[in-house]
Parts: structure tokens; C-alpha cells; sequence
């Protein structure tokens, strides 16, 4: 890597950080796109091994204060994680066989569909229609089914472990959220493990990236306070701006289904 993507690197780590901690979620889906197009790593498959690294560590990271505040729930976020890390493993495995242009053509569309819930969250209301009983075989499903997820695009997956364990499980939205980030760690490590032994992680760029990810997540914490008042706006700009390069993406890759 050049001394100018070493820079841009950290930004990039920085810039998804930020939104993490501006916007509390979905920040890590522009990851991807920031490594391919604004660093310039042209492999997807290293930008995918990566990026599941970095959002490993991440995730990790922001355990432990959730845990101090003993907004985990282990067993359950054990139980979750269990068949998480073989769906993140067989998916990790698929992906990895997936050409370039039809990986990124469906990470493209994931990214539309994560847009679409930002811009459109369901009413805190519905929360409340979660069931209050424990729903074992669902909470394995669904683990399963998102670490699946994770594993073959590389992301935490945290947009859907949420409202997974909250239907599976009734726990309200901050021990969800704090839960989920057990899970977003293991399925991000087992991608990572998984592309590291094909030699799919520039370990480098990791380290780049969480660093510049701790400044940004401080940075967007602090500033998130002060304008707590315009969440929903800030909501609407950003899943904007991921539908647009979305849209990008989609279009450069086109080829992939022969358009």
C-alpha cells in the first residue's frame, strides 16, 4: 500500500466510525464500498476478509461498555452465536467461490435493502408485539440465517440480530442491541479466520481501519448528543447517500446478470 492509501485507509475506518456512533447503526455497510472505490483495493474478496476483521474488532470493542452496563445477555447471545458461526463459516465458504462483479452486485442490493430500513425504521410500537417468552428454536434459526449473511458479505450483520432477538426473544432494544454485538463479533471473526487461511485479509488495512474507527465513533458520540434532535433527518441523509453509491455499484457491475 502507498503512503496516500495508508491515509485514505484510516479516513475510510474513521468515516464508517463516525456514522456508528452518529447514527447508532448501518454505518458499516459503506465499509466495502470506501475500501473498493475511495482506498483502492481492487480485489472484493480481500475488501470483504478485511472489512469482516475490522467490524470483528469493532464490534468487540463496543462489548465491553454494553457489558458493564450489563446490557448482555450471555446465554442468549451464546445460543444466538452457536449456529451464527457455522452459517457465517458455510456462507464465508460460498462466498469466497462467488465472482467478483456478482458478489458486489449483490452487496449492492443488500445495501438498498439496509437504505430502505434506516430511512424507514418500524415504530418503536412494534417492539412491543415481540413475544415475552423465549423462543429457542427460532433464536438458532435466526442465528443461523444471519451468520449465514454475515459470513458470505462480510458485514456484522447487526441490522438483523436486533429485531431477530427481540421477535425471538421479547428482551427490550438496549439489551438487544447489546447482545447482538456478541454475535456481530464472532460471525465477523469466522469470515475473517475463513478468508485469512485463502490469503483474503490485508491484516494492515485491519489495523488501519480500526484505528481511524475509534477516533470517528468517539467523534460521531460526541456529536450525536448535540444533535440528538435531528436523528431522523441525519436518518434520511445518510441512507441516502448509501441507496446513491448502492445505485453506483449496482451499475458498474451490471454485467454480472449480462445488463
Amino acid at each position: 500500500m502507498t503512503s496516500l492509501q495508508v491515509v485514505l485507509a484510516i479516513a475510510s475506518g474513521g468515516a464508517v466510525g463516525f456514522a456508528l456512533g452518529l447514527l447508532g447503526g448501518g454505518g458499516s455497510i459503506l465499509a466495502v464500498p470506501l475500501l473498493l472505490y475511495v482506498v483502492g483495493i481492487h480485489d472484493p474478496h480481500v475488501v470483504i476478509g478485511s472489512t469482516a476483521a475490522a467490524v470483528a474488532a469493532n464490534a468487540f470493542l463496543n462489548l465491553i461498555p454494553h457489558a458493564r452496563q450489563k446490557h448482555v445477555k450471555w446465554k442468549i447471545s451464546v445460543l444466538f452465536a452457536l449456529p451464527g458461526v457455522l452459517g457465517a463459516y458455510l456462507g464465508s465458504d460460498l462466498g469466497k467461490l462467488v465472482p467478483d462483479k456478482e458478489i458486489l452486485f449483490l452487496f449492492a442490493i443488500l445495501m438498498i435493502v439496509i437504505a430502505v430500513r434506516m430511512a424507514f425504521p418500524k415504530k418503536k410500537s412494534e417492539d412491543l408485539m415481540a413475544p415475552a417468552k423465549l423462543r429457542l428454536w427460532l433464536v438458532l434459526l435466526i442465528g443461523f440465517l444471519v451468520g449465514f449473511t454475515s459470513g458470505f458479505f462480510g458485514i456484522g450483520g447487526g441490522f438483523l440480530i436486533v429485531p431477530g432477538l427481540i421477535l425471538a426473544t421479547g428482551m427490550p432494544m438496549i439489551e438487544a442491541v447489546g447482545t447482538s454485538l456478541f454475535s456481530v463479533g464472532a460471525f465477523g471473526l469466522t469470515t475473517a479466520v475463513n478468508y485469512s487461511l485463502s490469503g483474503l485479509v490485508n491484516w494492515w488495512i485491519v489495523l488501519e481501519y480500526v484505528a481511524g474507527g475509534i477516533v470517528g465513533g468517539v467523534l460521531g458520540t460526541i456529536l450525536a448528543t448535540r444533535l440528538s434532535t435531528k436523528r431522523k433527518m441525519l436518518n434520511y441523509i445518510f441512507s441516502g447517500m448509501v441507496f446513491v453509491v448502492a445505485i453506483y455499484m449496482l451499475v458498474l457491475n451490471a454485467e454480472a446478470l449480462h445488463l
